[in-house]
Order: C-alpha cells, then structure tokens, then sequence
C-alpha cells in the first residue's frame, strides 16, 4: 500500500489530551518525593561540563532549563535520565539512582529515537513491548495526545520535523512515567504545535508528573512553569518563579 502523502493538519488544541489516561502503577510516596542533585561534576576529558551542580527539584512541579548553547543543560538532563554518570556526585530520583528508576523516566532526546522505516503505530508497538505494555490502545491514546493519527501509514522516514518531534514526545510519554526529562520538544515545530505541546506537558504536571523542558523559547512556558532554571558554564546560577533575572546573576543566559 503506498504512504499517505497528505499535507500536516494539526488539530485543535482540546483534542491533544482529550483521550490520555494514565497507566495504573505504585504511586510515588511524598517521603522520597524529590530529585536531588549533589555536587555533580562531568567532564569530558579536560572539559567539564557541569562544575559541582547541586540542586533539589520538587516532584509534581514543571521546571523550565534555561541557557546559552554549552551550559550544560543536555549534560544536566541525561544525568538525570541516567544516560551520563558523573564524574564525582550523585543523583537521586525518589531516592533512587537514575538507572535504578529508569521505569518512571521518560526521555526525549535532539534524535527522535525512533525507526524510520517503521510507521508512528509500529515504532510504539514495538516501545511498549519493551515496556510491558499488552494491546495498542495506550499506542493510540498517546498518538492521538499528541495530535496525530494512529491510522496513519507513512512511515517516520516521510514525515516532518515537527510531525518527528511530536512522535518523539508520544515515545517518551508511552509508558506513562512519573519524571519527563524533555531536550528542545519544541524545536522546529509550528507555533500552534508547540502550544499544544505545552498545554500537554502542563496538564501532566498538573496530574503529578515531574517535568524538566530545555528550551530556547522559553516565552512558551511563561504561563506554564513552575520555576526556570538558569544554566552558565555548567553550574546553575539562577532559579526563578518568573522569566524574570535575579540582579547580579552571572551569565548571559537565553
């Protein structure tokens, strides 16, 4: 059968989550519900990519990372995804390491992750088999969250950046986690796209979910975050409720 060659449509805002439920699992106990970071070092050789980090998220809140290319943010985010161990510190994600919760993380990454030559149904057929996950209806809640079709037969390979980015973000939200670790979700999508993306990703926050977004537009988030955090040569200088500065922060941060 040959692929649909039907131009993007994206839908109304309301329909992106009209239909996402969450999966029925043990739920994170307030006693080990934070995220902390202690004097995390990274370095790449003689590069060092985060200088003695040391920070506490709360859970259940959205957290915004904000910074100029080379602060250390995607270094910061795949730590806590348990993608790059530290040189010196530790993590803690409800009072586990990172691979130890690995099962409550959900990643997304600049590269979608995901096969091209397999449709947006296929690669999460496959993803939840990896998780566990029985039937294609969470593939079809999460697909239609983010404003595509699960019926959709053009494989990823044909579609575009921001149909990718979308797709990416249904992977990374599959097996529903309790932490959402998002790298740039927003890059090269429409601007009506990535407002629904971040309605979603509000609305998981308001439903219990932890949620960390690198982003270069960060005026996106300015309704939505809880708090932003500002990077500098790998080290966090500012944290803020607004996407206003603190006076005397170091860095010319985006």
């Amino acid at each position: 059968m040959r692929a649909s060659c039907a131009p993007e449509c994206p839908p109304p805002v309301h329909s992106w989550t009209e239909s996402l439920a969450p999966i029925p699992q043990n739920p994170v106990t307030q006693a080990t519900a934070s995220i902390i970071v202690n004097n995390v070092i990274k370095q790449f050789g003689c590069f060092a990519a985060l200088l003695g980090v040391t920070a506490e998220f709360d859970a259940g809140q959205f957290h915004a990372v904000l910074g100029e290319n080379g602060a250390g943010k995607t270094t910061l985010l795949r730590a806590l995804a348990g993608l790059a161990q530290p040189t010196r510190g530790e993590i803690s994600i409800f009072g586990k390491s990172p691979r130890e919760a690995c099962r409550e993380i959900g990643y997304m990454a600049h590269p979608s992750l995901l096969y091209d030559e397999m449709s947006g149904m296929e690669n999460l057929r496959y993803f939840a088999r990896l998780y566990g996950i029985a039937g294609d209806r969470r593939c079809e809640e999460v697909i239609r969250a983010v404003g595509l079709d699960p019926e959709l037969t053009r494989t990823v390979g044909q579609y575009s950046q921001g149909m990718r980015q979308r797709m990416s973000l249904a992977r990374a939200i599959l097996h529903d986690p309790s932490v959402l670790l998002l790298d740039e979700p927003f890059s090269n999508v429409d601007v009506h796209s990535a407002r629904a993306m971040a309605a979603l990703l509000k609305g998981m926050r308001d439903a219990g979910k932890t949620v960390f977004v690198i982003t270069h537009q960060a005026l996106l988030l300015e309704s939505v975050a809880d708090e932003f955090v500002w990077m500098h040569a790998g080290q966090i200088v500012d944290r803020t409720a607004s996407l206003a500065r603190s006076a005397g922060s170091a860095g010319d941060v985006q």
